[in-house]
């Protein structure tokens, strides 16, 4: 069993948390559309056949190790039917923006199939002026966010003329027997003492590296428990139903950039310190007086090295950071999440997020992914939301021709976390993509609204306005 086949403890915590919550769906996806007409269906299945050979995962199927002993495998699938995959359908007239938001969100409050390669591509018809979407959803198990950037790259081309299919020769690989699955487990747990032999020696040898990485994974273990101290209850926070509700709010990117120049903070401060107007605005809306400490977020970070952009598998790590919704000014909130992002950083919780991975690689896969399923099982009351911010593909994209006017991301929510907020920029625009539990969080749309009104009012007033002012 070649080693590159077997998901990593990050990759395997997603089935876990999964498992772990019958009413939860752990695909991520993002919804690129573009403009008309749209390809017929054999057409569209072309594309994406003469694109596989560039996308193992898409035809492989994940594997469980008998009594959770080793990580699970990627396997081929021989019983691989692309048609299975791509699905179609059509929004009903006008095909307006409702529309497409309210089928994102049926169509991702369905679990994929674990029997089948994780991830399902929807063309989708019917939006103005002839347009029409494709919905790329795909297990978290298989990528995360900057994962998904790379199936832009493979599926998609930079010119209007489509690239040739790709030469493509594959046949599935003999399935593994669940016994040679076994023992090859027994065999890894065999060769641990011997691993750790080695570490120790290398450790003895450097002591300062090492005092250093124990450093790190002690802080990684203390932030991950800070996801399991309580925080003042909220109503945005609780069990969540099956369905799930998404909006889409836009704006352009150039905007967010004035606003992070104006008050010299990064984009991403500006993007989170808007999720906390947002927030606020919604706590306020329900009767609620936000506190501080009342809506903590998990920012996944990408940890890949340079070399290894284009690797399609989660590598993240996650600062916990406090949104400040208890502070009523934007440029007050704002200064607080810049603030609080910095002593994050400087507490190295990213670095301390990486070395407890590292750790988990080396240790049994049943004591990891028990230790996981626990704590998963315990209540969660620490965590409010999760919010991502993936810069998407720089160029121009293009499928069969048709332009790419822009991508839409979707965030999935699980445990008690009952509001998902993802941005994805992409040809000098911005778009938030909001997740929210159907039954308890139905301000899904306002919620989208204010984030962008946020980032507006963080904005520097327009020149001409300030010259006004001058000469008044």
């Amino acid at each position: 069993m070649r080693t590159e086949d077997y998901l990593s403890p990050l990759d395997a915590s997603f089935l876990d948390a999964e498992d772990q919550d019958p009413h939860a769906s752990l695909a991520i996806a993002s919804v690129a559309v573009l403009d008309g007409p749209a390809p017929g269906q054999a057409e569209f299945t072309e594309a994406i056949r003469g694109r596989l050979a560039l996308v193992p995962r898409y035809r492989q199927k994940v594997r469980r190790v008998p009594f959770n002993l080793g990580r699970p495998v990627w396997a081929d699938d021989p019983d691989f039917d692309l048609d299975f995959h791509l699905r179609r359908t059509a929004l009903p007239a006008p095909g307006d923006d409702d529309a497409l938001e309210r089928l994102i969100g049926r169509v991702m409050s369905q679990r994929l199939d674990r029997e089948r390669p994780l991830w399902e591509d929807w063309l989708i018809e019917g939006l103005p002026e002839g347009r029409w979407a494709l919905l790329s959803k795909v297990h978290h198990c298989m990528l995360d966010g900057v994962g998904g950037n790379e199936l832009y790259r493979l599926i998609c081309d930079t010119r209007p003329e489509p690239r040739r299919p790709v030469p493509d020769t594959w046949q599935p690989a003999p399935a593994t027997a669940t016994v040679d699955l076994t023992l090859d487990a027994l065999g890894q747990w065999a060769r641990i003492p011997f691993d750790q032999a080695r570490w120790l020696t290398g450790a003895i040898r450097d002591p300062g590296g090492t005092a250093r990485r124990l450093g790190d994974v002690a802080r990684g273990a203390a932030a991950l428990a800070g996801a399991f101290l309580p925080v003042p209850a909220t109503a945005l926070a609780g069990p969540l139903g099956r369905a799930r509700r998404y909006a889409v709010a836009r704006m352009p990117l150039a905007d967010i950039s004035a606003a992070a120049k104006a008050h010299d903070v990064t984009v991403n401060d500006v993007y989170l310190a808007a999720v906390a107007g947002a927030f606020r605005r919604l706590m306020l809306s329900r009767g609620e007086q936000p506190v501080a400490g009342g809506i903590r977020t998990l920012v996944p970070v990408n940890v890949r090295a340079a070399e290894a952009q284009h690797v399609m598998e989660n590598r993240i790590a996650s600062l916990l950071l406090d949104l400040p919704v208890e502070i009523e000014d934007g440029t007050a909130r704002l200064r607080a999440v810049h603030e609080r992002i910095a002593e994050l950083r400087a507490r190295h919780e990213v670095e301390a997020g990486v070395a407890l991975v590292a750790l988990a690689e080396q240790e049994p896969f049943a004591a990891v992914s028990f230790f996981i399923r626990s704590a998963l099982g315990m209540p969660q009351r620490g965590l409010a939301t999760v919010t991502t911010n993936v810069p998407g593909p720089r160029a121009q994209l293009y499928i069969l021709g048709r332009p790419i006017r822009e991508i839409l991301p979707y965030v999935p929510i699980a445990e008690r976390l009952r509001i998902g907020v993802a941005v994805m920029t992409y040809g000098g625009r911005a778009a938030f993509g909001i997740t929210t539990d159907f039954a308890s969080v139905p301000e899904a749309g306002e919620f989208a609204a204010a984030v962008v009104d946020e980032v507006e009012q963080l904005r520097p007033a327009p020149r001409r306005a300030a010259r006004v002012a001058q000469l008044t």
